[in-house]
C-alpha cells in the first residue's frame, strides 16, 4: 500500500508493519495507526508518520539515544495497551521501542519531551503515550545530554 503523506510525499506502508495505538495519542485520540519512517540521512531521527491524517508526523528519537541511563516507566494501564502483563519492566534495548517526541522552534534550541515517551511494543506493533508521574523528567528536556542543568 502507499500512503500520501504532507512531508514526503508518497511512502510505502505495509498494513502488517503499521503501529496501532489502541487509546490514540493524547490530543490525537482518534489517529490509531501510524508507520515509522528512517530519515535517510541520519538514522537515529525517526518520524512517526499517521496513516490516517496525512499532515500529521512526529520528529522522535529514541530515548536512549539522548539519556542513556533513562529509566523507562510504564503504568500498568499503558501496559495493557501495549499487550503486557501488569508489572511488567519492558526492556528498551529489545522488547519496546521508547521514543522521544522532539520539539522544534526558531531560534530555540530543540528539546525532547522524556515525561511522555511514545512506547511500542515491537513484537505486538502496539503502543501507548507512556505518561510518567514521577517528576524524573521533563517534557522539554535539552536535546543534548551536555545542555541538562543539574539540580
Amino acid at each position: 500500500m502507499t500512503f500520501l503523506t504532507a512531508h514526503f510525499g508518497p511512502v510505502p506502508a505495509d498494513e502488517s508493519a503499521s503501529i496501532v495505538f489502541p487509546a490514540g495519542l493524547p490530543g490525537f485520540e482518534t489517529c490509531g495507526r501510524f508507520t515509522i519512517l528512517h530519515h535517510p540521512e541520519q538514522p537515529a531521527l525517526i518520524f512517526l508518520q499517521s496513516l490516517e491524517r496525512a499532515e500529521l508526523c512526529f520528529l522522535a528519537v529514541p530515548v536512549q539515544m539522548l539519556r542513556r541511563n533513562y529509566d523507562l516507566a510504564v503504568s500498568d494501564e499503558d501496559l495493557a495497551l501495549l499487550g503486557l502483563p501488569a508489572g511488567h519492566r519492558p526492556d528498551p534495548r529489545s522488547e519496546v521501542l521508547a521514543l522521544a517526541i522532539l520539539s522544534l522552534s526558531e531560534g530555540e534550541p530543540p528539546t525532547a519531551n522524556l515525561v511522555a515517551p511514545v512506547v511500542v511494543h515491537l513484537a505486538a506493533r502496539r503502543a501507548a503515550q507512556a505518561i510518567r508521574s514521577d517528576g524524573a523528567y521533563t517534557c522539554a528536556e535539552p536535546f543534548l545530554e551536555e545542555e541538562a542543568v543539574c539540580s
